[in-house]
């Protein structure tokens, strides 16, 4: 059974002229291009840490197979703004799993699209919690409620914009929380 002790924020920016080599050059801006990249769901692990990204990463070897939760958006255009985000809630019971989501789309800002992965993230959590919220209103008011009950203590996003590359070239954004053994 492998359950991670630790995770680890990350984002980063490529260009290329080829797809792929943008890709590579997003990882490698995030500093996880060495890693065998396993993409996972989206459960926070109960008693997890939260690392730095220095730290994270000297904890990972070259070609090791490593879980994450990653958001990632390409684009050919140049201009056309694309953003890639991971949200994070927290239970405030430390024995209790939390919820990470990935967000990925185009013509938001950072904080647009930071605020929307930790909305989802909350209200996961949350419907798992049994907390009653209105999923009509705004963020900012269920997040009031989220609090109040005491159930959830912490929510947060990290997250990569970019605006798409002149000459022809690809830009990829990715933004990935990292799991470690």
């Amino acid at each position: 059974m492998y359950v991670p002790r630790y995770m680890f924020f990350t984002k980063g920016v490529g260009h290329a002229k080829e797809k792929l080599a943008s890709f590579e050059n997003a990882l490698r801006n995030a500093k996880i291009a060495h890693l065998n990249l396993v993409t996972v769901s989206s459960i926070f692990p109960p008693y997890c840490r939260i690392l730095n990204v220095e730290e994270g990463v000297k904890l990972l070897e070259p070609g090791e197979i490593t879980h994450c939760v990653l958001a990632r958006e390409q684009i050919k255009e140049p201009g056309r703004r694309i953003v890639a985000s991971i949200g994070l809630a927290l239970p405030a019971e430390a024995g209790q799993y939390g919820y990470i989501s990935e967000h990925h789309g185009f013509g938001q800002t950072e904080e647009e699209a930071g605020e929307y992965a930790e909305d989802l993230a909350a209200s996961m959590l949350a419907s798992t919690q049994g907390i009653e919220f209105d999923p009509d209103k705004d963020y900012d008011a269920r997040s009031e409620v989220y609090k109040m009950s005491g159930k959830i203590v912490d929510s947060q996003n990290f997250s990569q914009g970019a605006m798409g590359a002149e000459g022809g070239l690809w830009t990829t954004v990715v933004a990935a929380a990292m799991f470690v053994k």
